[in-house]
């Protein structure tokens, strides 16, 4: 696959050295793509063994002093490094590329300027058509065309519901309501809030070819079609497509031979919400209720009625009927729809869901104006606060899903002033929190679990959010450092989005069937990232295929490897693609 990023060059200098990959030995870790002119713009001095650093200059494409020398902040140890030194040089805001010396050390070359992510919210999209069920582009053909058979139902087990489209979850090709209605209520947001991030060159299908769409609102009509054959009357509301008896086959998905009983390549099971325990084998989830699940269709549905209607009103107006319907449910049915397991014990433990409800009835307010879904999400929202991860150690997988609560930035944007004042709380509130463990070299606050890099994704948009409700810049450079830490200033030095930049150091054998059988580059894929020690070693079916190249990063308290075998930190995942698209977005200037 081509890797094409429109990323212009704002310097004019006829001298400028290319963009160069961070090398993994090289000590200081700077952001890949860049820096805006106005943002804080930091990058650290990762150091294996003692060494005392005091001072720094930045270098200019010339090899001019262009800043310094300036002092460096002394941060400690973190994971492998024994120490770190911050080397602040926001102070400089005038567009080029440079380098950072510090001592014997010289970083990569970075850039600073106004349009250095411009072009890079569509990269995300790239992911999103190679995950596409139904017909996918970049295969050229249909692909779990099959689906699916309803199971674990009362009384209407074993009847087929056709089922086809949407997105497989990760390198697998699960599919989940609970990941899919977020991804897409994320590019519908991102398209709301920064339509002049997104360009078109592509059909509706997802082929080459401009169709006077943006390819952002192709992408989420396709999960939105795919949603409505997940609640295809008002009285069943499916969460789940296949289970894990996926991962005992690792093909591409154009010859995939997962056999649930169906033979191979066949049906795959369609499980509903029922508000009891699920699991069709030895493993069961802890399922309560209805309304996470129905609250994240009520919000995609609604935004996608509000957005569409003047494209295809007959599409909208089913999605507006749909999202009242689904919120109904929610409402009759309160607590959470989790995912189902089969053979092993890993499934999507979300036991939150009155952030859903929220989400649900702020868009339903947004699309119809009616009082009644504005007071609702005021009192979801007082049972939600802060996102509890927000502050702690360790969480279960997909615990607290979403990682940053939408709900609290719609709702602000029709509330009355308290209400606003209220949920501002809550957003500043969890930003403390991160920031209270952000006392390290890279500022980094999160636990390291599974999916790591989404909740700093999360972080990162929360903070963004926070300061366009607020002009409140305190949490600036924590919003900063998760940015960074994003596109490679990390122990490893390593872009945690495939193909950000172009050129760039990021994974070159993900987990994923595509990428290892066909050699295709994943563009616009982000990485579940970096876990704890503790979880890797314990984690279940991991080896790696070679000896690890980045061991020597990998000595501390989190660890991070490019290599296919390495399905918790190394796998590509569907939803935080579409949670980094819609922080690219954010990062657009024109």
């Amino acid at each position: 696959m081509t890797t094409r990023l429109a990323l212009a060059c704002v310097l004019g200098l006829a001298a400028a050295r290319p963009l160069v990959a961070q090398d993994p030995d090289d000590a200081i870790r700077v952001n890949q793509v860049g820096y805006l002119a106005d943002a804080p713009k930091v990058a650290v001095l990762c150091a294996l063994a003692p060494r005392t650093v005091s001072t720094f200059d930045v270098i200019d494409a010339r090899d001019r002093r262009a800043l310094g020398p300036k002092r460096v902040i002394a941060a400690g140890a973190f994971g492998p490094c024994v120490e770190t030194y911050r080397l602040d040089f926001s102070a400089l805001r005038t567009a080029g590329r440079y380098r950072i010396r510090a001592g014997d050390l010289t970083s990569p070359e970075l850039r600073i300027g106004a349009d250095v992510w411009n072009g890079l919210a569509d990269v995300p999209l790239r992911y999103m058509r190679q995950q596409r069920s139904g017909w996918n582009p970049v295969f050229d053909a249909p692909v779990h065309t099959k689906d699916g058979i309803l199971v674990d139902h009362p009384t209407r087990a074993g009847e087929f519901i056709p089922a086809s489209g949407g997105w497989a979850d990760a390198s697998d090709y699960l599919q989940y309501v609970t990941t899919s209605a977020t991804a897409t209520f994320q590019m519908l947001q991102a398209w709301r809030d920064h339509p002049r991030a997104f360009g078109d060159a592509h059909q509706a299908d997802g082929r080459a070819g401009a169709n006077g769409i943006p390819d952002v609102l192709d992408e989420a009509r396709h999960g939105l079609a795919w949603l409505l054959k997940m609640f295809p009357d008002d009285s069943l509301m499916l969460n789940q497509l296949g289970d894990d008896r996926d991962h005992m086959f690792f093909d591409v998905p154009v010859k995939d031979s997962s056999d649930y009983g169906w033979g191979k390549g066949g049906p795959r099971p369609l499980y509903p919400c029922t508000g009891i325990a699920q699991g069709l084998l030895r493993y069961q989830n802890r399922a309560t209720g209805y309304a996470s699940t129905a609250g994240k269709f009520a919000a995609a549905f609604a935004l996608g009625a509000q957005l569409l209607g003047a494209r295809d009103q007959a599409f909208a107006d089913t999605l507006r009927r749909k999202a009242g319907a689904a919120y109904a449910l929610g409402e009759k049915y309160p607590g959470a729809c989790q995912t189902a397991p089969a053979r092993g014990p890993y499934f999507y433990e979300e036991d939150d869901w009155a952030d859903d409800m929220e989400l649900g009835a702020a868009s339903l307010y947004a699309l119809t104006g009616e009082l009644r879904y504005r007071t609702r999400a005021m009192a979801f929202a007082a049972q939600a606060k802060v996102k509890p991860w927000m502050g702690a150690d360790t969480a279960s997988h997909y615990q607290w899903y979403p990682w940053h609560n939408i709900g609290h930035f719609e709702a602000w944007q029709r509330g009355t002033a308290p209400a606003r004042a209220e949920l501002v709380r809550y957003y500043r509130d969890g930003l403390k929190a991160v920031a209270g463990r952000a006392n390290n070299g890279f500022r980094v606050g999160i636990p390291f679990i599974w999916c790591s890099n989404d909740l700093m994704t999360s972080l990162a948009v929360q903070g963004v959010q926070y300061r366009r409700m607020t002009g409140d810049a305190q949490f600036r450079e924590l919003e900063q450092s998760a940015i960074d830490w994003l596109f490679g200033v990390n122990p490893w030095g390593i872009s945690m989005v495939i193909g950000i930049p172009a050129g760039g150091h990021f994974s070159r054998d993900p987990h994923s069937a595509v990428s290892r059988n066909l050699k295709l580059q994943l563009d616009g894929a982000l990485l579940d990232g970096p876990v704890y020690q503790s979880i890797y070693k314990n984690l279940l079916g991991i080896h790696l295929s070679r000896p690890d190249s980045l061991a020597r990063w990998n000595t501390g308290f989190i660890v991070y490897h490019d290599d296919w075998g390495d399905y918790s930190t190394n796998e590509p995942i569907m939803d935080g693609s579409a949670n980094v698209l819609y922080l690219l977005s954010t990062l657009h200037r024109r």
